[in-house]
């Protein structure tokens, strides 16, 4: 448990990024969950778009910090090679 009002104030803010970026990683989780049910169904056009919507979704959890660059363009790079 934190003593000083420096740690408490610490382990609020954590609190409030953690929400933050558990919303923004289940964000993304659900635009490439998308794109691969387009890519199941084989349908083409579909899943460019989702892949188009996604991209930027995926590139922007990056930024925020929420998942590391190299992973995001992993991330984007199989989905597209799919």
């Amino acid at each position: 448990m934190a003593n000083t009002t420096s740690a408490k104030k610490a382990t609020r803010k954590i609190a409030r990024r953690t929400e933050v970026n558990k919303a923004r990683r289940s964000r993304v989780r659900g635009f490439i969950r998308k794109v691969e049910e387009a890519i199941a169904t084989g349908d083409v056009t579909v899943a460019a778009a989702a892949l188009k919507a996604a991209q930027p979704e995926i590139q922007r959890a990056a930024t925020k910090g929420v998942m590391h660059g190299n992973t995001a363009d992993r991330k984007v790079s199989r989905l597209a090679k799919r």
